[in-house]
C-alpha cells in the first residue's frame, strides 16, 4: 500500500483583481503534515498550477494508484462557476476551481474532476480537501489566533474573468460549489464552508492562511491516535464558524468513509 498526496495553492491570479495571500502557505502546510504522515507529496504552486498541470497531476495520482493505496488532494485558491452546458445542474451552473491561468478562461469544472476521479482503480481511497469559495453569518468559535482586520473571500466572481456575453447566458440562481464537488467522486470531501458561505483568506499571528486550513491543521494536535475523519471534523467545528469567520466546514461521504482512520 502506498500513500501519495497532491497539494495545490494559488495566490496569484493574473488578469483578475482576485489575488490571495494564504494559499501557498496552506499548500506547504498540508505538504508538511501529510509528509509527516508518510505520504509522498507533490505540490503545484502559483504559476505551476495551470489547468493543464492540475489535470495532469490529478490524473497521474489517480491512474497510478493500486488497490489499498491512499490518495489525498488539497486545493487552496478561488472557486467560481460557469453556465451549465450539459444540463446536469439544477441551478443552471457548473461549479469550478480556479487555476492560475483562469485569466485566459481556463477553469477546472466539477465535471472534469468527476471524469478524473472515475478513473480510480477499485480499492483506492481518495480524500479531497477544498479550502475555497461562498456567504453567511453566525456568532461563535475561538478567534484567539486571528489577527485584526477583514479577511478576503476565496470566491472569484465570474464577472472578473468571464466575457460579458458568457455571463449574460447564466441563470440568476444561487451557485453551489460544494454541491458540484460532492458529485466529483472520491470517498470523502472536506470543504471549508457551506454552499451559501465564503471560505476566508486571512492571517494568524502575522502569517497568511486560509481559515479552514489553519484550524484543520491546528485541530489535528487535539486528536488521539487512531482518530477518524469524523472526529477530526468535529474538532475543526470547535473553531469554525466564528464571529469574524462566518464559514461552516462540511464533510461529505458515506458513514463508512467518515469513520476511516485519519490519513490511513
Amino acid at each position: 500500500m502506498s500513500k501519495r498526496a497532491l497539494t495545490i495553492g494559488i495566490n496569484d491570479y493574473p488578469g483578475t483583481d482576485g489575488d490571495l495571500s494564504g494559499c501557498i502557505n496552506d499548500a506547504q502546510d498540508w505538504a508538511a503534515v501529510l509528509g509527516g504522515k508518510g505520504y509522498a507529496v507533490t505540490s503545484l504552486l502559483d504559476e505551476a498550477a495551470t489547468r493543464d498541470a492540475m489535470v495532469d497531476k490529478i490524473g497521474d495520482l489517480i491512474t497510478g494508484a493500486a488497490k489499498g493505496d491512499s490518495l489525498i488532494i488539497t486545493y487552496s485558491g478561488h472557486g467560481t462557476w460557469v453556465p451549465d452546458r450539459s444540463g446536469d445542474e439544477v441551478d443552471g451552473r457548473d461549479e469550478a476551481l480556479c487555476p492560475h491561468d483562469i485569466g485566459d478562461g481556463k477553469i477546472l469544472l466539477d465535471d472534469d474532476l468527476r471524469t478524473l476521479f472515475d478513473q480510480r482503480p477499485a480499492g483506492v481511497r481518495v480524500v479531497l480537501i477544498s479550502d475555497s469559495c461562498h456567504s453567511g453569518s453566525v456568532t461563535r468559535g475561538d478567534e484567539a489566533d486571528l489577527d485584526p482586520g477583514l479577511p478576503r473571500a476565496r470566491f472569484l466572481p465570474p464577472a472578473s474573468w468571464m466575457s460579458l456575453s458568457a455571463l449574460a447566458a447564466t441563470r440568476s440562481r444561487p451557485s453551489s460549489l460544494m454541491g458540484g464537488m460532492t458529485r466529483a467522486g472520491g470517498d470523502l470531501l472536506l470543504a471549508g464552508c457551506r454552499d451559501t458561505e465564503f471560505s476566508w483568506d486571512t492571517q494568524f499571528r502575522g502569517r497568511p492562511n486560509g481559515a479552514f486550513t489553519y484550524y484543520a491543521i491546528k485541530s489535528l494536535h487535539t486528536l488521539l491516535p487512531g482518530a477518524s475523519y469524523q472526529q477530526w471534523f468535529r474538532a475543526i467545528s470547535h473553531y469554525l464558524p466564528s464571529t469574524r469567520l462566518p464559514q461552516t466546514p462540511q464533510i461529505f461521504g458515506s458513514r463508512t468513509a467518515r469513520h476511516f482512520e485519519l490519513f490511513s
